[in-house]
């Protein structure tokens, strides 16, 4: 019993140093937005909004890098992983919808489904004007996206911690090691993500935007978030060209950086042999092609340019719109629904997007297509299920496809039950099912449910529903498990001290 509670201390002095040392940098991503106060100097007084958090979390890292009583970084399991990442998880998405509280813009509930919405990027938004909102706060939101989308365990690998805390970048559900070294992954991570925002912004202003719209979507965009300055999404610039290179965006940041990077080195061979990237631009063409008779009864001219974002949208997870889906319940229900379905699907493993993820579902395929082949061919024939991810060739055992298993089954239970709450609040079965959808699978999308006025037992559902998706449900559930268990050791410690 002693060992399990020297164990179980060292455990939490850890998780208390790794949540201690984000905290304590977290105020420079909170300030961040000040760097807009240059620009729109009539925005100054909102920073007083930003610092009030900024100075919370600076002295609460303090002081669990004090009651840790460590000196510097310790080696991170994956227990310790996984209370770490949610821990922080919430901790930033709390100081995040301070701003919005203190602004007066939102009451905290609403704070809260607004900075959860942000950092998962699912892009779902408790502003119906948002042009109305002062420049800073356009550009936090945007900020909290671009960071989300990469994740915590990726920004605190590649500037803070270093190697020892590796098994964060496995607690946020990522996979590719793209270099052998996790702290060099994590920094390619970061430049290739930066580099494409970089080359979205230039590309997005060329084709007509402001500068400050063109900053805003390239991230969002590429993370996939969704987050708009605009009232009417893209829809609003009615552009073409801007509609195109916003497609290239979503589609950048929902393919892995580990594709992304075996791109990058000029290996074509292992690119083709990825299952992801065919698996994905075939389900666009084939949704779209499907779609397309009936959206042009509808849409006339504008069908084919409406189908294709609004599909590539909803796989990416990123949630920009060119039109307004609430018509299309009433007019065009099919593509309600198949967009529900995709949305499901999502990107890419290792990518920005949410979802089940384009890897899991190429996997299944691959099962189903090897049941098929094993049962009409030779019976003792027994073939191992081989995909490529990124540069790697790696074989399918069972312990991956239990896992696969396991994550399915929660996901469809936790869609179920979400869709039913919402239901029970006597919201319309397909309007339910495409809204929780677009909240779990971080997508953004909404045919006018999501509002200010959400009852607090909708607005919870979602909240719940968003952080679940981004986390890929296990890991939260594993953090809450471990936390039970620790605090209920030390309080049977505490219980015998006192007998």
């Amino acid at each position: 019993m002693e060992d399990i509670l020297t164990s179980t201390k060292h455990r939490l002095k850890v998780v208390f140093w790794y949540v201690g040392q984000l905290l304590v940098w977290f105020p420079v991503i909170l300030l961040s937005p000040a760097i807009f106060v240059f620009f729109y100097p009539d925005e100054w007084y909102y920073i007083t909004s930003f610092l009030v958090p900024s100075i919370a979390s600076f002295i609460l890292g303090m002081l669990l890098k004090k009651t840790s009583r460590l000196k510097e970084t310790h080696v991170v399991g994956y227990q310790e992983g996984a209370v770490i990442v949610v821990t922080t998880w919430v901790a930033a998405v709390i100081l995040s919808a301070i701003p919005f509280v203190v602004a007066g813009f939102l009451d905290f509930y609403q704070a809260l489904f607004e900075a959860t919405s942000g950092w998962t990027t699912t892009g779902l938004t408790m502003f119906p004007d948002v042009e109305s909102l002062p420049h800073i706060f356009l550009a936090w939101r945007s900020i909290m996206q671009f960071i989300g989308g990469a994740g915590f365990a990726v920004i605190m690998l590649a500037t803070l911690i270093g190697p020892l805390g590796a098994s964060l970048y496995g607690s946020e559900g990522r996979v590719d090691n793209i270099l052998p070294n996790v702290t060099q992954s994590t920094k390619v991570i970061m430049v290739i993500y930066v580099t494409y925002a970089a080359a979205g912004m230039l590309a997005l202003h060329f084709a007509g935007m402001p500068w400050f719209d063109a900053f805003n979507h390239s991230l969002t965009a590429l993370a996939t978030g969704g987050f708009s300055v605009r009232n009417t999404s893209i829809g609003y610039y009615n552009s073409v060209p801007i509609e195109v290179i916003t497609i290239v965006l979503m589609i950048l940041g929902g393919t892995g950086f580990g594709i992304h990077y075996t791109l990058w080195k000029g290996n074509l061979k292992a690119f083709l042999k990825n299952g992801e990237p065919w698996l994905m631009g075939s389900t666009v063409v084939i949704t779209s092609l499907f779609l397309l008779p009936q959206a042009k009864k509808v849409f006339q001219e504008k069908a084919l340019r409406y189908v294709v974002f609004q599909v590539v949208s909803a796989i990416t997870g990123t949630g920009f719109s060119n039109t307004d889906l609430s018509p299309w319940v009433g007019l065009f229900p099919i593509g309600i629904f198949l967009l529900t379905v995709i949305m499901m699907l999502g990107g890419m493993m290792d990518s920005t997007a949410g979802g089940l993820k384009q890897f899991r579902v190429f996997v299944m395929l691959k099962m189903i297509y090897q049941s098929i082949r094993g049962f009409i061919g030779p019976r003792r024939r027994v073939e191992k299920i081989i995909v490529w991810k990124g540069e790697s060739r790696r074989t399918i055992d069972n312990g991956i496809i239990k896992d696969m298993f396991v994550f399915f089954g929660i996901y469809a239970l936790t869609y179920l039950i979400g869709a039913l709450i919402l239901m029970s609040y006597g919201y319309d079965p397909l309007v339910s099912m495409f809204e929780f959808s677009s909240a779990m699978n971080g997508v953004g999308l909404s045919v006018g449910l999501t509002r200010p006025e959400l009852p607090r037992g909708v607005l919870w559902t979602m909240i719940v529903g968003m952080f679940l998706g981004r986390l890929e449900f296990l890991v939260v559930f594993y953090a809450i498990a471990r936390i039970i268990r620790d605090v209920k050791i030390l309080f049977e410690e505490c219980g015998g001290e006192n007998s």
